[in-house]
C-alpha cells in the first residue's frame, strides 16, 4: 500500500537533502586573514584647551610670575551653609570681605557671622535705593543681584551684576555716617541673601577692639597710596610742561612674594604579560597599543586638571572682578559682548557643547547668525571674530548651569600659559615619559608613565569668565 504526501512536504524534504555544491563562507573564514582597526577609544575629546594654550618650558619645575606691586585688597566670594531653608556665613569665609583680609581672630568672626540676618528677595524687587543711607553689608548666599545707576539721559544704567558668595556694602563699616548708596541693587532673580546692620557691626567692634583697629588699617592702607585703575602702585610723571619744572622721581614696585607654579603630575602604571608581549604582537603591537591608549587618557585628565585643579585650574584662578553674571539665564550676544570688552586683545572662547549650542539658540530668537572662523583647519564658530572652541571639560552642574571661558594667551601678550618641562629621561612626548619599571615574578612588565604640566595667568585679565550660564532649553 502506498501512501501520498502534500505536495509541499515533500519540496521540504528534497531541500532539506540537497547536496552543498560549494565551501561556506563561514568555512572558509577560518582558513582567510581579518582586516583590523586599532583599538578605538570614546573617550578622546578633540582638547582644543591643550592645543591652543602656548606652552613654556619650565627647566626648574617651578614657574614665578613676577608683576608690579598691587595695593587692591582681595574682594573673594564667601561661602555658606544651609539647614533646610536657614542659610549662615561660615564666620572664618568672612576674611573673604576687603576689610576683614587676614583677620584671624575667629571669637570675632564668629561673633559678627552670628549677627548677620537672611533676607528673600523676588525677581524685580529692589534691595537698597540709590541715595539712601547705606548702613548693612550683604552677602548674597543664592541668586542674581544687579547694581543699577542713572544713565547720562535719564535711563537706566547697568553697573554690573552679583551671584552667589558675592558681597556689597562692606565700605559701611568705615564711613562716616550719613553715607549713602552710589547705586540701586535690585534682585533679577529669586534672591536670598544675609545683611549685617551698621549697629551689629558697631557691638561687636565695642567688643573686640582689635577688630576695629583692623578694619581701621586695612582701609588705611588702600586709601593712603596712589594707584593706578587696576590697583597698582602709581608710578609719578610729569607732561606738557615748559621751561625747567621740576620732574617727578619714580621707580615701578614689585611684588615681594610673587606667586609660583609649581608642575603638577599625573601618573599611572601601565602593565604587560610577557607572554602577550611576546607572542601576540602581529599584525600590532600590543605594547605600544596599550601605550597610546594610556596616554591619551593622561592626556584627557591633564586638560580636566587645566580647567578645574583648585591650585591651578582656570576656573578657579579667575580673578572675582574679572567674572561676570548672565543677563537672564542663557548665554545672550550681551553676555559675551561683556565679557570679551572686559580685556585687550581675547583670542578664544571655551564653553561646554551645550553652552554653545545655548548661545544659538539665543542668536537665532535674535535673527542673528554666529560667524565663523578657521581654526586648525576646522570651521569653528565665532562671535566678533572670536572662535568659541568646545571644552567638555567645563563642569555642567545639577542646575544644569555651566560657565564660559574667555582667554589672552602667550607669554609676549601677557596671557595664559601651559607650563611642562622637555627633555625628560625616557621622553615619549613632550612633557610625557615612559620609564621601565621592571619584570615581576609574575612575568608582568610594568611601565611608569607620568605626564608633568600647569599652567599660570600672568595678569588678572588675561582671564574672565561667565558664570551660571543656563544650559537648559526654556519651556
Amino acid at each position: 500500500m502506498s501512501v501520498e504526501t502534500a505536495p509541499g512536504t515533500r519540496t521540504a524534504t528534497a531541500q532539506q537533502h540537497q547536496e552543498q555544491l560549494s565551501l561556506s563562507t563561514a568555512a572558509a573564514r577560518t582558513l582567510a586573514t581579518t582586516t583590523k582597526s586599532e583599538p578605538q577609544m570614546q573617550g578622546i575629546s578633540s582638547r582644543w584647551l591643550l592645543r591652543k594654550l602656548p606652552w613654556v618650558h619650565t627647566p626648574g619645575g617651578v614657574y614665578r610670575v613676577n608683576r608690579r606691586l598691587s595695593y587692591v585688597l582681595g574682594d573673594g566670594r564667601v561661602a555658606f551653609v544651609k539647614n533646610g531653608s536657614e542659610v549662615q556665613v561660615i564666620p572664618a569665609e568672612l576674611t573673604e570681605l576687603p576689610l576683614l583680609r587676614g583677620f584671624d581672630d575667629q571669637l570675632a568672626l564668629g561673633a559678627l557671622a552670628e549677627r548677620f540676618v537672611q533676607k528673600e528677595y523676588e525677581p524685580g524687587q529692589v534691595i537698597v535705593h540709590a541715595g539712601k543711607k547705606a548702613d548693612h553689608v550683604y552677602l548674597i548666599a543664592h541668586g542674581k543681584v544687579e547694581k543699577v545707576g542713572p544713565g547720562k539721559y535719564g535711563d537706566e544704567n547697568v553697573l554690573g551684576r552679583l551671584g552667589d558668595g558675592d558681597t556689597f556694602g562692606c565700605h559701611t563699616l568705615t564711613r562716616s555716617k550719613g553715607t549713602t548708596w552710589e547705586f540701586t541693587a535690585r534682585a533679577t532673580t529669586a534672591v536670598t541673601l544675609l545683611a549685617l546692620p551698621e549697629t551689629a557691626y558697631r557691638a561687636v567692634a565695642d567688643q573686640y577692639e582689635h577688630l576695629r583697629t583692623h578694619v581701621a588699617s586695612q582701609n588705611g592702607s588702600r586709601n593712603g597710596c596712589k594707584t593706578n585703575k587696576v590697583g597698582e602702585k602709581l608710578i609719578e610723571l610729569s607732561a606738557g610742561h615748559h621751561g625747567e619744572a621740576v620732574l617727578p622721581g619714580a621707580f615701578a614696585d614689585y611684588e615681594l612674594t610673587p606667586r609660583e607654579y609649581e608642575l603638577s603630575v599625573a601618573q599611572t602604571v601601565l602593565k604587560v604579560h610577557t607572554r602577550v608581549a611576546d607572542l601576540y604582537n602581529q599584525p600590532m603591537n600590543q605594547t605600544h597599543q596599550q601605550l597610546r591608549l594610556t596616554v591619551q587618557e593622561l592626556r584627557e585628565r591633564q586638560e580636566y586638571e587645566l580647567v578645574n585643579n583648585p591650585e591651578f585650574g582656570l576656573l578657579h584662578n579667575t580673578d572675582f572682578d574679572q567674572r561676570i553674571q548672565t543677563h537672564c539665564g542663557p548665554p545672550t550676544p550681551d553676555d559675551l559682548d561683556d565679557l570679551l570688552s572686559m580685556r585687550r586683545g581675547t583670542q578664544y572662547l571655551f564653553a561646554h557643547p551645550k553652552a554653545i549650542a545655548a548661545f544659538g539658540k539665543e542668536c537665532n530668537k535674535r535673527g542673528l547668525s554666529l560667524g565663523h572662523v578657521e581654526v586648525d583647519g576646522h570651521h569653528i564658530p565665532a562671535w566678533r571674530g572670536v572662535p568659541i572652541l568646545p571644552c567638555g571639560k567645563i563642569p555642567l552642574t545639577e542646575q544644569h548651569t555651566s560657565s564660559i571661558i574667555a582667554v589672552r594667551t602667550g607669554e609676549d601678550n601677557e596671557g595664559v600659559i601651559g607650563l611642562y618641562q622637555t627633555g625628560l629621561p625616557d621622553e615619549y612626548e613632550p612633557g610625557l615619559n615612559v620609564r621601565f619599571m621592571g619584570i615581576d615574578e609574575r612575568a608582568i612588565i610594568s611601565y611608569l608613565v607620568t605626564a608633568y604640566y600647569s599652567a599660570a595667568v600672568l595678569v588678572p585679565d588675561a582671564i574672565g569668565v561667565l558664570e551660571n550660564v543656563e544650559v537648559r532649553p526654556r519651556a
